[in-house]
């Protein structure tokens, strides 16, 4: 399963960067990339993990930028 989504306000490069290390150590997350530049996240993995993946990525995306909202493509 793929989900996407908008990175709002997301201002730095390096932070995308951090994110895209850490949602990619998540378990259950086959690959996940960051693109600083549209500002979008796409995740791919396991569909019965994906609400908890979900979960933990934003959790990640607040702890990294705490002002990015993670909404839906």
């Amino acid at each position: 399963m793929k989900k996407r989504f908008k990175l709002e306000g997301l201002e730095c490069g390096n932070c995308a960067a951090k994110m895209e290390r850490a949602i990619n150590e998540l378990d259950g997350v086959k690959e996940a990339t960051v693109n600083f530049m549209t500002q979008k996240l796409v995740i791919e993995g396991e569909d019965e993990k994906m609400p908890t993946i979900i979960q933990e990525a934003e959790k990640i995306v607040k702890d990294i930028e705490s002002h990015v909202i993670m909404k839906k493509a």
